[in-house]
């Protein structure tokens, strides 16, 4: 009788600690993206734009919208990740661009455990909506994710619906400038290249791709009807006037005209979920620039 005793107590002792560990993996299933660190922009945007900013314990550098993420604790530039700076947050998931890195540091971190994504950000229509799509699957925000593709789609939808005819559609020159008179101008293939064409504008340089110093002779020769500029960039070049005593800006149209634009860095070349909304604000923009309404 003692030895049935021990066999059924033997049996009980095995049934709770199956029920335990069926409760802690329902546990970690349940909860697995509740520690979230997002090393990307335009990836912790759509965090919150999700409404999943609950489970974020930490973001990169870049992450600067909403106000909110900016209070949040840093793990370094997404280029420049530590994996030690990453695991001291505790994350259960970390979301990251597709060139983030360094890919050894990454490479720690998930063989400590922790599940790691990486986004596509190419700036490509396509690429935002798979990045709202990836994020929205990994918080359990499916339906938002749809609902938010939606709406970006929709303002894409308007800004080329309000564009003008392309033949008359204004010459944009894009200029990236973080001050100390280091101004580099946007070709093909860059972020501003895809934002001014979602914006049903020309980039007024397409004779090579990426960026190249500002020159006055190529100021002249790309002959703008508008300056782009980031917010940033902007103030960091003292303002417009500043901005204007650039090598041969004054002698474009753009610069005789005083025409410049500047937006939001995250916002004009993120390729957030703000992106539709970007294009169409951009493009009005550029309409609505003196001596171009008619254009």
């Amino acid at each position: 009788m003692a030895g049935a005793r021990r066999r059924a107590a033997g049996q009980g002792d095995r049934v709770r600690t199956l029920v335990v560990l069926l409760a802690v993996a329902f546990a970690l299933e349940s909860h697995a993206s509740d520690r979230i660190v997002s090393a990307g922009g335009a990836i912790t945007e759509t965090i919150y734009a999700l409404g999943a900013q609950d489970a974020l314990v930490a973001v990169d550098t870049s992450s600067i919208y909403p106000e909110q993420a900016a209070a949040l604790p840093k793990v370094g530039y997404s280029r420049a990740l530590s994996a030690e700076g990453i695991l001291s947050m505790k994350p259960s998931l970390v979301l990251v661009n597709a060139d983030s890195g360094p890919t050894e540091a990454l490479n720690q971190v998930e063989k400590i455990g922790v599940k790691v994504v990486r986004l596509p950000n190419e700036h490509t229509v396509e690429a935002a909506e798979n990045r709202i799509r990836v994020v929205g699957s990994e918080v359990g925000k499916t339906e938002e994710a749809d609902k938010l593709i939606a709406a970006l789609r929709d303002d894409l939808k308007v800004a080329s619906e309000s564009a003008g005819k392309p033949e008359t559609a204004p010459r944009v020159l894009f200029i990236y400038t973080r001050g100390g008179g280091l101004m580099n101008v946007s070709g093909k293939n860059t972020a501003a290249d895809a934002m001014i064409a979602l914006a049903g504008a020309r980039n007024a340089v397409t004779d090579y791709e990426g960026y190249k110093p500002l020159t006055a002779e190529a100021a002249v020769a790309a002959a703008p009807d508008v300056i782009l500029v980031t917010a940033k960039g902007l103030e960091s070049a003292g303002g417009v006037d500043e901005l204007l005593k650039q090598p041969g800006l004054t002698l474009t149209p753009a610069g005789q005209a005083r025409r410049v634009v500047a937006l939001d860095d995250l916002y004009l070349l993120g390729f957030g979920p703000r992106l539709g909304k970007a294009a169409l604000e951009l493009g009005q923009k550029l309409r609505a620039s003196p001596g171009l309404a008619q254009k």
